[in-house]
């Protein structure tokens, strides 16, 4: 069981997932917050707001109700209840991203990141923001004297931002969040960090450092693949402001019905990611007894080289496996289109077993690259199913011929 994360107030992880931004309704008494639809709030005159709400690309109770759950279990909660930080939330985790980097960074900024980030987020800051004076810097997260010479080198040119993915997708590299820390504030940089794969419930980077948290809600934080979203959360003001601003002007929000969806989800996200990883464990044991099975990359395994990292900032090592095939790119596509239980499709953290094959599928965007992923890995999002389903579907396509 993953030891529950508390905050000074000594209210639990489950507690802040479950109550934190659902205030009851005050007209009916309803214990589940209703959706608020309306694009438009009436004022009760000229210029003077109910409760501050006038259009809803700018503000939405629905989506506070979300950003204000999300801030209190990445930050915690005071000691009135209020999260320590601020949430924002966006229609798509790109979106999310977008907003962050228009709003907290300088124009002409160089963005340090590693050698293997989410290929969707390279693509964002190579390809579109590069048309507006974005560069980057790709580096090995895990040397920590290569981020340090890459930020000097980026600076000299102008402002930078650090952006670190732990564990990484799809390779699970996990990184040294208070190392990578350390180096960016000594630069006088922010240092971004993507907590997708972890969720809040398994890794609070905002305790090793880190100035912003990335999300792509669509996944775990959502849960059941039936929502699109993203979000960032930060700690200081004056950034949050910023940001704040670029979600209202650039207008890329999540609507109320996404809003509820995801908060839906996140209410059970401690419960979801107690099976998930649960599962993950097992399907790593066993798939390192199959023959065929080149190599198992998970932070759990004893002989991953970032356990004992992944056991140090982490809770638990979450439920995305990677493994890679002995009989290469033709075996591995094989088998990602023999399972049954595990869906051959795009996205992770539902409830529903997932299998990727990112070299064609989440990570064709960077084939070619140094962030090129090798031909013969799979990534797998282990469900909630019962696991010895999993492993018989594993095991049929293992042996498909």
């Amino acid at each position: 069981m993953t030891e529950q994360n508390t905050t000074d107030t000594g209210q639990g992880f489950g507690t802040r997932a479950v109550h934190a931004g659902q205030d009851l309704d005050e007209v009916f008494g309803a214990v589940v917050p209703p959706i608020h639809l309306s694009s438009t709030y009436a004022p009760t005159r000229v210029g003077e707001l109910r409760r501050g709400y006038d259009y809803g690309r700018g503000t939405n109770p629905t989506r506070d109700a979300l950003q204000a759950q999300l801030a209190a279990l990445e930050a915690g909660v005071d000691e009135n209840g209020a999260p320590k930080a601020t949430a924002l939330t966006f229609a798509s985790g790109l979106a999310a991203e977008t907003a962050l980097i228009m709003g907290a960074a300088e124009p002409g900024v160089t963005i340090v990141m590693g050698n293997d980030v989410y290929g969707g987020s390279y693509r964002l800051i190579s390809t579109v923001l590069a048309k507006w004076g974005v560069k980057h810097a790709v580096v090995d997260m895990g040397d920590e004297q290569q981020v340090a010479d890459a930020v000097a080198a980026a600076q000299a040119q102008g402002p930078v931002l650090v952006w670190l993915e732990t564990p990484s997708n799809p390779m699970m590299t996990v990184s040294d969040i208070a190392a990578i820390a350390r180096v960016a504030h000594d630069a006088g940089c922010l240092l971004v960090v993507d907590n997708t794969f972890a969720t809040p419930y398994l890794q609070t980077p905002f305790d090793f450092g880190a100035d912003v948290i990335v999300h792509s809600t669509t996944k775990y934080i959502g849960g059941h693949s039936d929502v699109i979203g993203g979000a960032v959360v930060i700690k200081d003001p004056a950034v949050a402001e910023a940001v704040k601003f670029q979600q209202f002007a650039a207008g890329a929000v999540n609507g109320p019905w996404d809003a509820y969806l995801t908060t839906r989800g996140l209410k059970t996200l401690g419960v979801r990611m107690d099976r998930h990883q649960a599962n993950a464990g097992e399907i790593v044991r066993w798939l390192q007894e199959q023959p065929g099975v080149d190599r198992v990359l998970y932070p759990g395994l004893p002989d991953h080289p970032g356990h004992e990292l992944a056991a140090a900032q982490m809770r638990g090592f979450g439920g995305m496996v990677s493994v890679q095939l002995a009989g290469g790119a033709a075996q591995a596509r094989r088998v990602a289109e023999s399972t049954r239980l595990f869906q051959l499709a795009e996205s992770l953290g539902g409830i529903e077993s997932l299998m990727n094959y990112p070299a064609e599928m989440t990570h064709a965007s960077v084939a070619g690259t140094e962030l090129a992923v090798p031909d013969n890995l799979l990534r797998l999002s282990v469900g909630i199913e019962d696991v010895e389903d999993l492993k018989a579907d594993l095991d049929a396509a293992l042996r498909a011929r």
